[in-house]
């Protein structure tokens, strides 16, 4: 991939779009993590409003630390950044108070965690209306496109994507060439859902590189029956995401009525 052009073709788009929409720049929400990080900077390089968000609930102390790292440093590079800081936990915790935590552990743990992304959107949101910004995604290509791993209507409710094209491999390339600190480039990527340190490979059971490879095997029609070993189950990992998920990348379902019912 060429890095350098692509992050002017991002830098050109997000611009034209926002200049397009009549509105000020852009809020991003910063999570430590590297999608976050390349999407902030990419919008810091347009010139226009852009503002950090950091909201925290329960967090784990690494996350939070490499979010202030790069906040600070971006901040430091670029005189139209701001910032803000929103500690979500206390109203989180007030929303645990007001409905049932009864059913099966596991469940009540995921319902939880895209309840923790869907107070973050509201956030973003809250500022983008007050503020006349867009809400930037920091979703890229495998997220998005392939295994699903994001919350709807949560970290997937935004209104534009400028990383939703790329791999995670290429993220990084990116990441690279926009000087993002060694502190998120080296971090094992991870959601932050669950008030812990565990990754996206621990949750999914595989890692960005294979479910890249994952992806473009399903794209050139491969099935589980043309590989073996940890190849198959990568394969079949990915397939069950892609599967399972599929309503949060296709368009929301409508009931058609017919004419001669109207």
């Amino acid at each position: 991939m060429q890095a350098e052009k692509t992050v002017d073709h991002i830098v050109k788009w997000l611009k034209d779009y926002a200049v397009n929409a009549k509105v000020n720049g852009f809020v991003v929400g910063i999570s430590g993590g590297i999608d976050s990080a390349v999407t902030s900077t990419l919008c810091a390089l347009t010139g226009l409003d852009v503002l950090c968000v950091e909201m925290p609930i329960l967090q784990a102390p690494s996350h939070v630390s490499r979010a202030v790292e790069h906040i600070k440093q971006l901040k430091d590079r670029f005189k139209n950044v701001r910032d803000a800081r929103v500690d979500l936990t206390p109203v989180f915790e007030e929303f645990k108070t007001e409905v049932t935590l009864e059913g099966q552990e596991a469940t009540v743990a995921m319902a939880l965690a895209n309840t923790r992304a869907r107070l973050r959107m509201t956030t973003l949101y809250y500022y983008a209306g007050l503020q006349k910004l867009l809400v930037a995604g920091t979703g890229n290509k495998v997220e998005d496109f392939g295994v699903g791993f994001y919350t709807k209507y949560g970290d997937g409710g935004v209104d534009l994507s400028p990383i939703a094209d790329l791999l995670k491999s290429e993220v990084y390339e990116l990441a690279s060439v926009l000087q993002v600190p060694n502190s998120i480039m080296e971090a094992a990527p991870s959601d932050g859902l669950f008030g812990d340190a565990r990754s996206d490979e621990d949750q999914i059971g595989a890692s960005y590189p294979e479910l890249e490879w994952a992806m473009a095997m399903d794209d050139a029609g491969k099935t589980a029956d043309d590989f073996t070993g940890r190849e198959r189950d990568v394969f079949a990992i990915y397939k069950r995401f892609n599967t399972s998920n599929k309503h949060k990348m296709d368009p929301i379902p409508i009931c058609v009525i017919p004419n001669n019912l109207k």
